[in-house]
């Protein structure tokens, strides 16, 4: 037999009396709703592996910037921006993964962070861009298999 105020704490807990969760508890306070999208949430990507490991670069002034084929990405930013270009010489380059081979719509919601996330997790620092039609994932290159890896057991397919 319990109290009330047991009967209570344990309502909010979602633990029965012997301590178990208890699935029909109703939470104390449920987080107050936000807008809501009729766009679906990400669930699983195709990811594609680029050729050539990339470099950062910081930008602080954009007119320094050589348009040329090996530049990834540029972005620009209030205190200035970054670079992302090609250089297969690069002792500590960067591999770059693309999620834009399936273009998502602009509006769909969690595409980059069901990437990042399982990244994040497995305690791998990301550097990201985005363009209209997918995303840019770049990852140390000397632990692009472990990443990879990361991202099939979250359900994405990887194309290398």
């Amino acid at each position: 037999m319990t109290t009330q105020s047991e009967d209570m704490r344990m309502a909010q807990d979602g633990d029965d009396e012997n301590g178990q969760a208890d699935s029909d508890a109703v939470p104390a306070r449920a987080p107050a709703a936000r807008g809501v999208s009729s766009v679906p949430v990400a669930r699983t990507q195709n990811l594609r592996v680029l050729e050539g490991r990339f470099v950062l670069e910081r930008v602080s002034d954009v007119r320094e910037v050589t348009l040329e084929s090996g530049l990834l990405a540029l972005v620009l930013g209030p205190d200035g921006g970054a670079a992302m270009r090609r250089d297969d010489t690069a002792e500590d380059g960067w591999a770059a993964l693309w999620n834009g081979d399936d273009a998502h719509d602009p509006e769909a919601t969690g595409m980059l962070s069901a990437v990042v996330a399982p990244l994040a997790a497995g305690e791998l620092p990301v550097w990201t861009a985005a363009s209209y039609d997918g995303d840019l994932v770049l990852v140390p290159a000397d632990r692009l298999e472990e990443a990879v890896g990361v991202l099939r057991r979250a359900g994405h397919h990887v194309a290398e």
